[in-house]
């Protein structure tokens, strides 16, 4: 499992928007290491973000995103106290899901 994200979520005039910061290495393939050997690609695959069981965001991502990738995204609705909750799984099978809550 890898680290935990960070999740802020803020509610505006009803509308909800959601900052995400995901720890992954996020490798490519294409790069080598000190001997020249090529580093495996590692890289996340899915994104999901639910609210109250809902899907609010759906994403695929491919290897060309950054390490440690930032992502932000907003959806009518929420409420101050409610969680959002977002996973994602990468291309060995690694898996990820933490809640955030709407302030």
């Amino acid at each position: 499992m890898g680290m935990p994200m960070k999740i802020r979520a803020g509610l505006k005039d009803g509308v909800t928007e959601v900052k995400i910061l995901m720890q992954h290495e996020m490798e490519t393939g294409l790069r080598k290491d000190a001997e020249g050997k090529p580093i495996p690609a590692w890289f996340i695959t899915d994104v999901l973000a639910q609210y109250k069981g809902k899907t609010v965001l759906d994403a695929q991502f491919g290897q060309s995103i950054s390490k440690n990738p930032y992502l932000l995204f907003r959806f009518k609705g929420g409420a101050v106290g409610e969680k959002v909750n977002v996973s994602w799984v990468d291309n060995k099978g690694d898996k990820r899901s933490d809640d955030g809550v709407i302030a």
